[in-house]
């Protein structure tokens, strides 16, 4: 089995669910007291918060390197970004660490493929959802991302940030979410991707009508995979 090295704590909220799903997948699969081998590097998020603030992607690409090269001298196989934002810098880590990294966005445009959709809602971080790294993923693999409009994106934003990052679920950001992916599906969206690891704990597959990629799970599911490939 190989060992995963997870950079973590963005936020820990997520991250917790991720070494869950690693467990007792893992577990399922092999049976017995078999567990994932993970090293996990967790970040004080109030640190990458404070470069962001200011734009500073350079040195919140510093700190994630030094996480990824920690890993690697811990004897990781491969760096799992426990964030879709962080994936911004995915081809830089695998470059300077020569470490594979367990894409996000890969992993999941290949579940989207197997519902057969070519056109998806994109819900994230203003980053994730306005930045072309992660919607140029989707569209190699053939996959349109729709965003919502500036008002909703930031509403989005402020809500991970302010909200779910502390573990706060709210009925009425509930509904505002609810509304915006509505809106996605009448503007062409046959799915949705919850593009930011916190998300799921608003948003379950229930509470829509077109299918729901719960990105968290998904990329927990490929790093299983690669651990027992």
């Amino acid at each position: 089995m190989k060992t995963i090295g997870m950079i973590g704590g963005t936020g820990w909220v997520s991250t917790s669910e991720y070494y869950r799903i690693l467990n007792e997948e893992i577990n399922k699969r092999l049976g017995g007291l078999n567990a994932a081998r993970v090293l996990l590097y967790s970040f004080n998020y109030a640190d990458i918060d404070r470069l962001n603030q200011l734009e500073d992607h350079a040195g919140v690409y510093e700190l994630v390197l030094d996480a990824a090269l920690k890993l690697k001298s811990g004897g990781a196989d491969g760096i799992m970004i426990c964030a879709n934002t962080l994936h911004q810098y995915a081809e830089k880590l695998e470059q300077k660490t020569g470490l594979p990294v367990i894409h996000i966005a890969d992993a999941t445009a290949s579940e989207i493929k197997n519902h057969n959709l070519s056109a998806i809602g994109l819900l994230g971080t203003r980053w994730t959802m306005e930045m072309d790294f992660y919607k140029k993923r989707l569209n190699l693999a053939g996959i349109n991302s729709i965003i919502p409009d500036k008002s909703d994106c930031e509403f989005i934003h402020s809500v991970i940030m302010n909200e779910l990052l502390k573990e706060n679920i709210r009925k009425e950001t509930k509904d505002r979410f609810i509304n915006i992916i509505n809106g996605l599906q009448q503007n062409g969206a046959k799915g949705i991707v919850l593009g930011c690891t916190e998300i799921p704990l608003l948003i379950k597959p229930e509470d829509i009508s077109i299918p729901l990629f719960n990105t968290l799970r998904i990329h927990a599911m490929a790093a299983v995979n690669f651990a027992l490939s």
